[in-house]
């Protein structure tokens, strides 16, 4: 009958203090509805699903030294923490340009912060790679300082769909714009053993590498695809069943997280969009203009590291970061993803 009653559908309940799967988690998902459970799980020490908790803000903010009437940049926007306390320190006067590659999160976060109040006035947001940063300069004029976090935010690693983390089933995708290049899972499709043992190698110090590019292409080989992120993680703990028992498990884990971070590496040409970035900055900075750079694995760390102390030793920087600032003990207890982080810095001559 067409006036029957519809029933009435249910709201799939919160699956008790810890839900699983990234849907269950609605709650995390809509942090201005339900700021009570995401404080817990931020008191836990916790990442709430769908949001990205800021690294090594006071360290950063300390260096910067921000002050009104000043222009500056956010090379990865991200989920916009950093943006946000660095607009703070504006105070209204100056402007923030941020970049981001992230089709998907970008305009989340834009809309965020401009219920925060910064709109057009103050932040001028654009969907571009921080290599392009001489744009920005061409734009905006010297800059006074700019940031580069260049982590993987946790909005893009929680979300299953985005197959940026082997713990969840998802496809093997890893771009951070997934409207351009190749997928991960295609990328393994054309790539030969000597080449994927080198990406794992070169892009995360894998030990297994040879091992591990046997296996996968043993499987391509076979006519087998390697489409989700789950099916590449059996490949890995598969390969690697020979270990010693007591330490296999944790080995495995070590070894899925780096060929992941390998593939993401190089689909997203991260290496060579630092190296673009890091050799355009110092033309992009003011005199006395200051950069912040954080990074979260020795090959970008060396990156960083060696750009500085070449445009020191030349007279470009006229002080860089003596050595690495790490997260506070404090800050890692309560946020487990900075532990592997390193902020370095420099300041134009």
């Amino acid at each position: 009958m067409d006036n029957q009653e519809q029933k009435h559908q249910r709201r799939v309940r919160y699956q008790g203090t810890h839900p699983k799967t990234f849907k269950e988690k609605y709650k995390e998902l809509q942090p201005e509805k339900y700021a009570d459970a995401v404080a817990k799980v931020i008191q836990k020490g916790n990442t709430p699903a769908g949001m990205h908790r800021s690294i090594c803000v006071n360290e950063i903010l300390e260096f910067l030294q921000i002050t009104p009437g000043q222009i500056g940049m956010d090379a990865t926007l991200g989920y916009g923490g950093h943006t946000l306390e660095m607009l703070k320190c504006l105070n209204s006067k100056g402007h923030l340009y941020a970049t981001d590659v992230d089709t998907i999160e970008l305009p989340r976060t834009r809309e965020r912060l401009e219920r925060f109040g910064y709109g057009s006035e103050i932040l001028t947001i654009k969907n571009m790679n921080f290599s392009n940063i001489d744009l920005i300069a061409q734009e905006a004029g010297p800059l006074n300082f700019i940031l580069a976090d260049l982590g993987v935010s946790s909005m893009q690693i929680d979300n299953p769909e985005r197959g940026f983390s082997y713990k969840s089933e998802g496809p093997l995708d890893l771009r951070l714009d997934p409207s351009k290049g190749v997928s991960a899972a295609d990328r393994l499709k054309t790539i030969s053993q000597v080449e994927l043992q080198g990406m794992l190698l070169e892009n995360s110090d894998e030990p297994h590498s040879e091992v591990i590019s046997r296996a996968i292409l043993s499987e391509i080989k076979k006519g087998k695809e390697i489409t989700t992120t789950t099916k590449l993680q059996q490949i890995i703990k598969e390969a690697l069943k020979l270990l010693p028992e007591k330490t296999r498990e944790e080995e495995i884990k070590k070894s899925c997280q780096r060929c992941f971070q390998a593939l993401r590496i190089d689909v997203n040409n991260e290496f060579e969009v630092l190296y673009d970035f890091l050799e355009k900055l110092p033309a992009a900075l003011a005199e006395g203009g200051r950069v912040a750079i954080l990074s979260f694995h020795s090959g970008e760390d060396r990156l960083v590291k060696k750009s500085f102390q070449r445009f020191y030793r030349e007279g470009i920087y006229r002080e860089i970061a003596p050595d690495a600032i790490r997260p506070s003990a404090e800050e890692c207890n309560t946020n487990s993803r900075a532990k592997s982080a390193k902020l370095r810095w420099a300041i134009k001559a």
